[in-house]
């Protein structure tokens, strides 16, 4: 039932990103910009740790989940820190994801052979 949770949850955010690239003069990067903040305000006001739970990683694989870990992040590193956590936290509640991107930027950037667009 887990798969099937975070399948539906991550498809439905998805296809609703989806939709709003398709029918709206949003560009995609101001979707992807977009769902980020979403996933702080979401987290921030603490609703989002439901949807987490419920979905797992239907919820944290999308780009409000990494809204989701900076927003969790900060509050974690402000708890323990104080102020200094609201300039630190974030990248170290993401640092997996961050760390990811990297990698997987570079391998396929040195596997790829990119062609400029005629």
């Amino acid at each position: 039932m887990n798969y099937l949770n975070a399948f539906w949850v991550g498809g439905l955010i998805c296809a609703l990103c989806q939709v709003l690239i398709d029918k709206t003069k949003l560009t995609p990067a101001r979707v992807l910009v977009s769902l980020v903040v979403l996933g702080v305000i979401l987290q921030g006001l603490g609703w989002y740790q439901a949807v987490v739970d419920y979905a797992g990683a239907g919820a944290t694989v999308p780009l409000l989940g990494f809204g989701y870990s900076l927003a969790k992040g900060v509050a974690k590193a402000v708890a323990k820190s104080g102020l200094l956590g609201v300039f630190t936290g974030g990248v170290a509640g993401a640092a997996g994801g961050i760390a990811a991107a990297i990698v997987f930027g570079c391998l396929f950037a040195l596997l790829s052979r990119p062609q400029s667009k005629s």
